[in-house]
């Protein structure tokens, strides 16, 4: 709402002056915004009114808001602050009305923090739920649609249990200490989603660290609510806890859409990384002085070598991905190659880590051979002109090679 006063006298004196020349130091009005700083209203030369501008009043910045006040109805309209219309229509959507009179001093820094962890948030969100669905079965035609149903039920359910259980036990402490058990939620929030990201490691525990990671979750929306409204409370200084409420919820709604956006272009690229337990499963028992990842859908072959990796040892595992090449093709290949390869089209299912462990055994036979062939046949094997960067892997084989 706006206040006028009157700094001028009657009519009569108000038109001499307009006519006697440009006095724009007669003050004619002002007005104001809530408690914020007031602005004049001038008399132009033309006979027009003449508005200040605003204070820029954000930000911790002191001083006049750019822009200039329109024609003779004194059309500076808007909200104090505003620097464009534009802005001014995108700060109405997310700012509780009469921002920032009506909130309280630390709103905006408090509002800034919580979007930033809001975004991390999101995005760690979406890596634990890829998570989950992968431990589920998602994508595995050996899964079994019951059993992951059994799953997703139980981890629910646990979660409902522990948000009954944490509201009875811990209930009448959140006005209390709200920042404390802010603080909680949000770390606590942080451990529910890294044990979903590392639930698939280990399948055998999968339903259990669903299930504590859910429960956490629940704590976490029981805790974060109960302070919010707390903190909202603090923050609404013209009894606007609604408007105040219903605006967070818009801001974050914006972070949490921006980091859908961000996620959808996050997660094809670490769906094409080689998950933990298929680096297990190379590593476990690996001899070689090189790794072999397979992506067989893109006939696709990515090598590491160890720090032992020499030229030889660069062009076997050259000739290896080769190899893998081959066996998807219907050309001609030795013995031992064409009974594997019809071992790998008998078994169609098996996993690219076992076809690559078996041609490691076919290589051991075959290499040797083909490396004399070219050193007799005049070809320089101490060095190699293939494009091989500088990086280099270390592992640890363990005594034993796994039995499949």
């Amino acid at each position: 709402m706006r206040t006028g006063r009157v700094r001028s006298g009657g009519p009569g004196e108000e038109r001499s002056e307009m006519a006697g020349g440009a006095n724009l130091e007669a003050q004619l009005c002002s007005e104001q915004f809530g408690s914020g700083a007031a602005r004049g209203c001038l008399a132009a030369a033309d006979g027009s009114l003449q508005w200040e501008a605003w204070e820029w009043r954000w930000w911790g910045l002191s001083g006049p808001c750019p822009g200039r006040a329109r024609g003779r109805d004194g059309g500076g309209g808007g909200t104090p602050g505003t620097a464009s219309p534009r802005l001014s229509r995108l700060l109405v959507v997310f700012l509780p009305q009469g921002f920032p009179d009506s909130v309280s001093p630390d709103y905006l820094p408090y509002q800034l923090w919580d979007s930033v962890q809001a975004f991390a948030s999101s995005l760690s969100g979406s890596l634990a739920t890829h998570a989950v669905l992968l431990g589920i079965g998602v994508g595995n035609a050996e899964a079994s649609v019951s059993a992951a149903t059994a799953t997703w039920l139980v981890k629910d359910s646990t979660g409902m249990l522990g948000r009954i259980i944490f509201a009875w036990w811990k209930g009448s402490k959140l006005d209390c200490n709200a920042k404390q058990w802010r603080l909680f939620a949000d770390i606590l929030n942080d451990v529910a989603m890294f044990l979903e990201i590392m639930a698939p490691i280990y399948p055998i525990f999968f339903t259990m660290t669903v299930c504590i990671s859910n429960l956490a979750k629940c704590i976490v929306s029981v805790a974060g609510g109960a302070t919010r409204a707390a903190l909202t409370m603090h923050q609404a200084r013209r009894n606007n806890m609604a408007d105040v409420s219903a605006k967070d919820s818009s801001q974050e709604t914006l972070v949490n859409l921006a980091g859908l956006l961000v996620s959808l272009l996050m997660l094809p690229l670490v769906s094409a990384c080689p998950s933990v337990f298929e680096l297990q499963q190379l590593v476990e028992g690996h001899q070689e002085p090189y790794l072999l990842h397979w992506d067989k859908s893109k006939s696709q072959v990515q090598v590491v070598l160890s720090q032992k990796a020499g030229p030889e040892t660069i062009l076997r595992a050259a000739t290896h991905g080769l190899v893998l090449e081959a066996l998807q093709g219907d050309g001609p290949l030795p013995r031992e190659l064409e009974e594997l390869r019809n071992r790998v089209l008998a078994g169609a299912d098996k996993e690219s880590w076992v076809i690559i462990k078996e041609t490691h055994q076919v290589l051991d036979k075959l290499f040797p051979k083909f490396l004399k062939g070219l050193q007799d046949a005049g070809w320089k094997t101490e060095k190699h002109q293939l494009e091989v960067d500088e990086w280099r892997a270390t592992w640890l084989p363990s005594p034993e090679k796994k039995i499949l």
